[in-house]
C-alpha cells in the first residue's frame, strides 16, 4: 500500500492530520457528519485511497469515545432495523472499491449526500421532530431504514463516509440531540469495527498505518471532550441545522475536490 510513514510527513501535513483527528473527536460526540471534513483532510494528505484505511482506526478510537459518553440514550430497536441493510450495503461497497477508481467514489457519494440533505429539509419542513422515533415501525419507515442502511454500509465502506448518511436518516426519523447521539455512537462502532477485515484484505490497512494512528488517535481525546463540553450548549433547532450544513459541505467537498 503506498502510505506515507509518520516520517514521511512534514510539519504541516502532520498538523493537518492532526487537526483532522481532533475534528473526528469532535464530531463524534457533538455534530455527526462533521468528519466529512476529516476524510477531505485525509484524501489531501495522504494518496485518497490509501487515507481511508489509516482514517478507519481514527474513526474507531473516537466511536469507542462516543459510547462511553452516550452509550444511555441508544435506541437499539432502530439499530437491529438497519444492521441487515447496512451489511448488504458494506459487500456493494466492498465489490464497487475493486474495480472503482477515486473519481467515481468521490462522485457517486457526493450527489448521495447533496440529495439526501435536501430531501430531509423539505421532510422537517412539513413536519416537526417527534420525541421518540416511532416513525421507523411504520412499514414506510421500515422501508427507509433499509434504504439509508445500504447506502450507509455502502458510503461507509468506499470512503468512511457513512456519518452524513446515517445523520440525515436518524434526523428524517424524528431522533431527538441526544438519542441521535447515543444510536449513532454505537452504530458506528459496530460497522466501523465490521469494516476491519475488508479493509486489511483490500490493503488498506497495514503496519505503517497503523503506527500513523498510534499517534493521530492521541488528538482525537480532546477533539470528544471538546464535542461532549459543546454539545450541552447547542439547542435542538441548531443541532439539526448543523448536521444538515456538515452532510452539504461534506457532499460539496467530495464533488469538487
Amino acid at each position: 500500500m503506498n502510505t506515507m510513514t509518520l516520517w514521511h510527513l512534514d510539519g504541516w501535513e502532520f498538523a493537518a492530520l492532526a487537526f483532522a483527528a481532533l475534528l473526528v473527536g469532535f464530531s463524534k460526540t457533538a455534530v455527526s457528519g462533521a468528519n466529512t471534513v476529516s476524510l477531505a483532510v485525509f484524501a489531501a494528505v495522504l494518496p485518497a485511497r490509501a487515507s481511508t484505511g489509516v482514517l478507519l482506526p481514527v474513526l474507531i478510537a473516537g466511536d469507542v469515545l462516543a459510547v462511553l459518553t452516550y452509550r444511555r440514550h441508544a435506541h437499539w430497536p432502530t439499530l437491529w432495523r438497519l444492521f441487515p441493510a447496512v451489511a448488504a450495503g458494506v459487500v456493494v461497497g466492498t465489490v464497487f472499491l475493486v474495480w472503482a477508481d477515486d473519481g467515481a467514489v468521490r462522485t457517486s457519494i457526493g450527489v448521495i449526500l447533496l440529495l439526501m440533505a435536501g430531501v430531509t429539509v423539505w421532510r422537517r419542513r412539513k413536519a416537526e421532530a417527534e420525541e421518540e422515533p416511532d416513525a421507523v415501525t411504520t412499514r414506510a419507515g421500515r422501508a427507509k431504514a433499509r434504504a439509508y442502511g445500504v447506502l450507509g454500509g455502502f458510503t461507509t465502506m468506499v470512503a468512511n463516509a457513512g456519518g452524513p448518511v446515517m445523520s440525515m436518516y436518524l434526523l428524517s426519523a424524528g431522533f431527538r440531540k441526544m438519542g441521535f447521539l447515543g444510536t449513532s455512537a454505537f452504530f458506528f462502532l459496530i460497522v466501523n469495527t465490521s469494516k476491519l477485515p475488508f479493509s486489511v484484505g483490500l490493503g488498506l490497512i497495514d503496519a505503517r498505518s497503523l503506527l500513523l494512528d498510534a499517534v493521530l488517535v492521541l488528538f482525537v481525546v480532546p477533539g470528544a471532550l471538546l464535542g461532549k463540553w459543546a454539545v450541552n450548549r447547542i439547542n435542538q433547532r441548531l443541532f439539526e441545522q448543523l448536521v444538515i450544513a456538515a452532510t452539504v459541505v461534506g457532499g460539496l467537498q467530495l464533488l469538487v475536490r
